[in-house]
């Protein structure tokens, strides 16, 4: 059988002692059986994308193992010491539903304590955010955990946080990598130092709570509160462990859960995808939701970071919100609370992204504070607030279901985003209204924009290989023209660059580099492309918009919106 020198080379390395028994008889299984998956396994590092490190698990050097989580860790662990000289070091680290979850947290803990750093381990999953907020909480210089978040099964990852209690970004993500592609797999040491380990749950656990409900609580009466019938699902993950809690804390008795998604599970038997942005997810959620007759169902993802909200409609039908809508709803409540108590004095902020919605622009503009937009992933967010620290941060999120509230936590937060999205429906109801009704209200004040995403997943080397064309044919050999509107200026990301099309004039771009595209059409239009950093994916976000004057107008005005998107994605001939 023929295997391609450099694949060969990672291969005999595996086959070294520095491995134990079962990852070598693996390989030479592959080696005689499964060519292709030994190429798939072995023909690149992993490597870290918007979300940290995310692949499927397995043996090899471009799949989640001990040894590659073994890797990175003794690297963050001598970039520690590097970056913090004679201090006490402390990490945290937690963990997800994943198959393995909890048996390579324990190797990441174990490689940590070998090299002298005092650890934080949950003792049971939790919440990616909660990693954020104990990190934070327990004075720890980074955080690490295992999660893939919404992906498939067979799949796991590897986050990493700062001290600051966002993920890493540049300078430190590539001064870490490199670390860590300078390390020899023998280098790793695996002995734990079991006194340096220390299990941590119920404390932080209400510490969290606590910090939620401070954040997203604004003086919803009791009343309101049980008169606001709730359906809540986590998927089979995390959230189970933290959102009853935080919602009977902060008053919501009203709440039912979905039995059969209530039990964390990694094979998230009764979905297709564990992920409440495909409207499948939340179909066992409807169905109570329609038997209680309930005002909202609220899914969150595994690892409890983003969450899918559905409300009923102006018919009674229980419709699902997109990322953007909710994060919409949520800023614009944020904002007038803040504007209520007096606290808006020009010194605040809010974020987003440069793939989500516009009317965050047009929101800020409205109660006159300022709209930072960053590249996508809430690491960018989180850098916002230590960038500018001259400024309040109100809230932020983007158009993937995610969204923070405040700075406790520094990453997108299903639980705090849960309690928010409650109180705002709570005080709707209470006020003769819904969340839907005040959603229109928003387009009639700000502007009628409406977003629509459409996501091609590719398989293995060939599926990275045909995306890396995709892109390089739409740098080539740019749009002139998407849904009859002319093109007038193209954004590039990957060079930096804004090219105005009516003057050609270029103008440098301020964000760091990353592989997107954004076009805008004369009549306001916004359609972005971008690969996916972990997975042989392209995206394709599509941002229309216009006038609302009044709710009888909404039915006619949306289908008028629907219809400019369908043409864009007819011209981009990937629907």
């Amino acid at each position: 059988m023929y295997i391609p020198e450099n694949i060969l080379s990672q291969v005999n390395e595996w086959l070294t002692p520095t491995f134990d028994q079962e990852t070598q008889e693996k390989i030479k299984e592959m080696m005689t059986s499964s060519p292709k998956e030994l190429e798939e396994s072995f023909y690149k590092n992993l490597e870290f994308g918007t979300g940290g490190m995310r692949g499927i698990m397995g043996v090899g050097t471009n799949r989640i193992n001990k040894y590659t989580l073994g890797k990175n860790t003794q690297g963050i662990a001598n970039y520690m010491k590097q970056v913090f000289p004679n201090k006490e070091l402390k990490v945290a680290i937690a963990f997800d539903c994943r198959h393995n979850s909890n048996t390579l947290a324990k190797v990441v803990a174990d490689v940590f304590s070998a090299n002298g750093i005092k650890v934080y381990l949950f003792s049971d999953m939790r919440p990616t955010p909660e990693l954020s907020f104990a990190l934070k909480h327990l004075n720890c210089q980074a955080g690490i955990v295992l999660t893939a978040s919404h992906n498939p099964p067979e799949y796991n990852g590897y986050k990493v946080y700062w001290e600051d209690g966002g993920q890493i970004v540049p300078p430190q993500d590539k001064a870490i990598i490199a670390e860590i592609e300078n390390l020899r797999y023998d280098a790793i040491q695996f002995k734990a130092n079991e006194n340096l380990i220390e299990y941590v749950d119920k404390k932080i656990d209400e510490a969290f709570i606590k910090s939620s409900i401070q954040n997203a609580s604004f003086n919803t009466s009791a009343e309101a509160k049980d008169n606001l019938n709730i359906v809540f699902t986590s998927l089979h993950g995390t959230s189970i462990k933290i959102i009853p809690d935080t919602l009977a804390q902060a008053g919501y008795k009203n709440v039912h859960l979905v039995p059969e998604q209530s039990v964390p599970n990694g094979d998230f038997p009764t979905v297709k995808s564990p992920n409440p942005e495909e409207p499948e997810a939340l179909t066992m959620a409807l169905a109570l939701a329609e038997k209680l007759n309930s005002d909202i169902v609220i899914g969150t993802d595994p690892d409890c970071d983003r969450l899918g909200v559905a409300v009923r409609n102006t018919d009674g039908k229980m419709i699902l919100l997109n990322g953007n809508q909710t994060m919409v709803m949520m800023t614009a409540f944020l904002l007038e609370q803040w504007k209520k108590e007096g606290k808006i004095n020009g010194k605040q902020f809010v974020g987003s992204t440069i793939v989500s919605t516009p009317m965050m622009l047009s929101l800020a503009d409205g109660y006159d504070v300022e709209c930072k937009v960053g590249l996508t992933g809430f690491k960018w967010i989180a850098k916002m607030i230590k960038d500018f620290p001259e400024l309040e941060f109100i809230g932020g999120g983007e158009e993937s279901f995610g969204f923070m509230v405040g700075d406790a936590v520094r990453d997108k937060d299903a639980v705090a985003a849960t309690l928010l999205i409650c109180e705002i429906a709570a005080q709707a109801k209470a006020n003769g209204s819904s969340v839907y009704e005040e959603l229109i209200n928003l387009y009639i004040d700000f502007g009628f924009y409406k977003e629509s995403l459409v996501s091609l997943t590719k398989k293995g080397i060939e599926g990275v290989a045909e995306i890396n064309q995709m892109m390089v044919d739409l740098r080539e050999n740019p749009l002139k023209e998407l849904g009859g509107e002319r093109v007038i200026m193209v954004e590039d990301y990957k060079k930096s660059t804004a090219l105005n099309l009516l003057n050609n004039e270029i103008e440098p771009l301020s964000v760091p580099k990353s592989d997107v595209l954004i076009y805008y059409t004369e009549d306001g239009s916004k359609i972005a492309a971008r690969p996916s950093g972990t997975e042989p994916k392209i995206k394709f976000y599509v941002s229309v918009n216009t006038h609302l004057d009044s709710k009888d107008d909404f039915k006619s005005t949306s289908e008028f919106l629907d219809q400019k998107i369908k043409s864009i994605l007819d011209d981009l001939k990937i629907n």
